[in-house]
């Protein structure tokens, strides 16, 4: 599993998770949709986690930078 998000990406999915986590504990979200983004919200935070999303590596996406090379 080699990373495949980088840096700007994490922090997008994580700042969803706490917008999803905040209007669930305030009461905006109930029923199928807190069930829905409550599941989406834990798969944001264990992809952002880990550095590797199933998805984009499924269809061959990076967002991390290239690592430069020394010549």
């Amino acid at each position: 599993m080699t990373s495949n998000m980088g840096t700007t990406d994490k922090i997008i999915r994580l700042v969803v998770v706490a917008i999803i986590a905040v209007l669930y504990f305030a009461g905006q979200i109930t029923g199928t949709a807190a069930i829905i983004l409550g599941i989406i919200a834990l798969a944001f935070l264990v992809t952002s986690l880990i550095g590797w999303c199933p998805t984009y590596a499924l269809f061959g996406i990076s967002t991390r930078k290239k690592e430069k090379t020394v010549s």
